[in-house]
């Protein structure tokens, strides 16, 4: 068996969080064959020992879930909200398996969310590196202008990063306003309507109906599926 570093052993062995056993191990929580661990190391599942809280760590061969929830307007995309506000995991009171949202919408957002409990796909689906594009359907106030659009095409800086090119076409467009594609290869916090505030557009929606290969279909507002086999291979393979 491989090394791996202490932390994420945790992660794999179901017992918590990367940043929790962060935290356990440098308040001294963790040994290592009797010794206590560093923040860093890395550890032989098959051959080391792991103790933490006195209490032996075993490596398990551990099955990971994958589920896409088509998620409502007015819900935050986390775990629980100490301001009573409408959280994602609500709407999988019924599923038997404690899932995590891989990155974000906001409350004001809908579409498609990924979750899963396999935080080594987690981490790397949220690193601006990987090369899957999400796809979102944007309604904007009005018509966009010539100027406007080559602004939301243009390499923008948001928060003091330059982003990715974005993937901008114009769906349709009425008195009713406009309706955008457009495709982004990476997802730094409100980017898109950070970007067309930029632009001096106004988001009256927006959702996000693909994450590479993963679409919603026929799913209805608030439920969720788990992936199959092929969706999740294609994850894998694609984020590096």
């Amino acid at each position: 068996m491989n090394e791996v570093r202490l932390q994420k052993y945790f992660t794999d062995c179901n017992i918590m969080s990367r940043r929790a056993a962060e935290r356990e191990i440098a308040d001294g929580k963790v040994k290592v064959n009797g010794h206590p661990a560093t923040l860093g190391m890395k550890i032989n599942p098959a051959t080391d020992s792991v103790v933490w809280n006195g209490k032996r760590i075993y490596p398990s061969e551990r099955k990971y879930h994958y589920i896409i929830l088509n998620k409502p307007r007015g819900y935050i995309t986390s775990m629980s909200d100490d301001r009573g506000r409408k959280c994602v995991t609500e709407l999988l009171s019924d599923y038997p398996h404690r899932v995590y949202p891989v990155g974000r919408l906001d409350m004001v957002s809908e579409g498609i969310l990924l979750l899963t409990d396999d935080g080594d796909l987690a981490n790397k689906m949220t690193h601006p590196s990987h090369s899957i594009p999400k796809v979102y359907r944007v309604k904007v106030s009005g018509e966009v202008s010539a100027k406007q659009f080559e602004i939301l095409t243009s390499p923008l800086v948001i928060d003091g990063y330059k982003i990715k090119p974005v993937a901008v076409e114009i769906s349709t467009a009425d008195e009713n306003g406009t309706v955008l594609k457009m495709t982004l290869f990476e997802g730094r916090n409100r980017q898109i309507r950070k970007m067309c505030e930029q632009a001096g557009l106004t988001v009256k929606r927006l959702n996000r109906v693909s994450i590479g290969i993963l679409k919603l279909n026929n799913l209805p507002v608030g439920k969720y599926r788990e992936l199959d086999d092929d969706e999740v291979k294609y994850l894998k393979r694609n984020v590096k």
